[in-house]
């Protein structure tokens, strides 16, 4: 059985995006069902990471078709800066609101025409069972559908974010016309799917409103982080995050906390290490600096899949964000699972009634403290730094087996054949 997987993020991209399919592709030969990988020839990845190319099964056709991005031409001088600090991407005002109200839904959509030309040649000479699109971006949906109905193939579609109510579409001062646009497209997709695969419970029922089968297949972590070397762990009380830190997703209350700790005790502060592996945004930078925390704080900026890897095992606590904003209780970042294997324990600030919260509690790694909860989170940061100071500071994680790839892969595979 043959399933065309249509993507746009794919080896050597870097960053989250790349990570589900990769992964997925990984590992579907195993249970019977042989990936083809359609994807972008010359892709303007805002960041790179080549050694995920040794992770493509050799074994597997992939196509590539050039893609002509106008954020090549109009953005230039904005792309360049984004590779460099991709977390203050939606700050540029006038170039924001062009790219929300004029590339619905995103610039990707300029190469859906090529795609769906160049796929249904390909489809007349080779025999597909299942197409799958996955998105964002979500124009990648918009070739899936056409080549469902050009050629009558089952089609899943696989949400990785939300589409419509996708959280950083308010940097975009998008206007009532294309709100209505992107809602448009966004239920005409989850109407046609035969399946709509996403990564919540919480995305499960909104999208349930439209579509015909809704499946949940969270993010993972695979076989790269169970290495069995032992990693010293930092000297310092390190809270560390790693990943693109958007300023959705600016731990004010955090921020405001550690400031009184370290008011409070010299001891506190003199050990307290703040780690940011990856892009963080100006925001979060100047709320550092608002209170007094850059001593504390070291900024190691974006690194390859391998290095973060590193930092998560090291750090004595490891931090998550997620955005604050409406419906955040679906969003379940992919860092969370390769923090689980980390073995490290993880302090979140989000929403406590959320699919992040349920996570943590089913495998006891860590815990979730509300956006608006200071009293909370500052008891909690106590606790820890005290079992760091008797030098106990470790967490007994259980039931993580569920989220490693091949396990997810399993899933994915069952829900393939049973629509073909």
């Amino acid at each position: 059985m043959k399933v065309l997987i249509i993507t746009y993020y794919w080896p050597p991209a870097g960053g989250s995006g790349v990570q589900r399919w990769l992964k997925f592709v990984k590992y579907l030969q195993d249970f019977g069902v042989e990936p083809v990988v359609y994807t972008v020839e010359n892709a303007n990845y805002p960041k790179v990471d080549k050694s995920l190319v040794d992770e493509i099964p050799e074994n597997i056709k992939i196509l590539k078709q050039p893609i002509w991005e106008p954020t090549d031409m109009l953005f230039w001088k904005q792309k360049n800066l984004q590779k460099k600090d991709i977390a203050n991407s939606t700050n540029s005002g006038l170039l924001s609101f062009i790219r929300g109200n004029f590339f619905i839904p995103d610039p990707k959509v300029f190469w859906v025409k090529s795609s769906v030309k160049f796929l249904n040649e390909f489809l007349k000479t080779n025999t597909i069972d299942v197409v799958i699109s996955t998105g964002p971006p979500h124009s990648m949906h918009l070739i899936g559908q056409q080549i469902h109905q050009k050629n009558g193939l089952k089609w899943i579609a696989d949400f990785r974010d939300p589409w419509a109510d996708l959280y950083y579409n308010n940097a975009f001062k998008q206007t009532f016309f294309a709100k209505r646009k992107n809602k448009r497209l966004e239920d005409s997709v989850l109407k046609n799917a035969d399946c709509v695969l996403t990564v919540s419970k919480t995305l499960q029922t909104e999208f349930a409103k439209n579509a015909k089968i809704v499946a949940v297949i969270t993010n993972g972590f695979d076989d790269e982080v169970l290495s069995k070397e032992h990693q010293k762990l930092d000297d310092k009380f390190t809270i560390s995050y790693i990943g693109l830190l958007p300023k959705q997703s600016n731990p004010i209350v955090l921020f405001k906390v550690l400031q009184e700790l370290c008011a409070e005790n010299l001891d506190f502060k003199n050990n307290l290490q703040l780690n940011f592996i990856g892009d963080i945004s100006s925001e979060v930078q100047t709320e550092i600096e608002l209170n007094n925390l850059q001593d504390n704080c070291v900024f190691k900026g974006y690194v390859h899949h391998q290095k973060a890897i590193e930092y998560q095992k090291k750090a004595q606590v490891l931090l998550l964000l997620i955005p604050n904003v409406k419906k955040s209780e679906g969003i379940l970042t992919g860092k969370l699972f390769e923090y689980l294997t980390a073995k490290r324990p993880i302090l979140a600030i989000g929403s406590e009634q959320g699919d992040l919260s349920e996570v943590l509690k089913i495998t006891n790694s860590g815990v979730v403290v509300n956006f608006d909860n200071p009293k909370k989170l500052k008891m909690e940061i106590s606790s820890l730094y005290n079992a760091y100071k008797e030098g106990n500071l470790k967490v007994a994680s259980k039931n993580i087996d569920q989220f490693h790839r091949k396990e997810l892969t399993k899933k994915l595979a069952t829900i393939i054949k049973s629509l073909a």
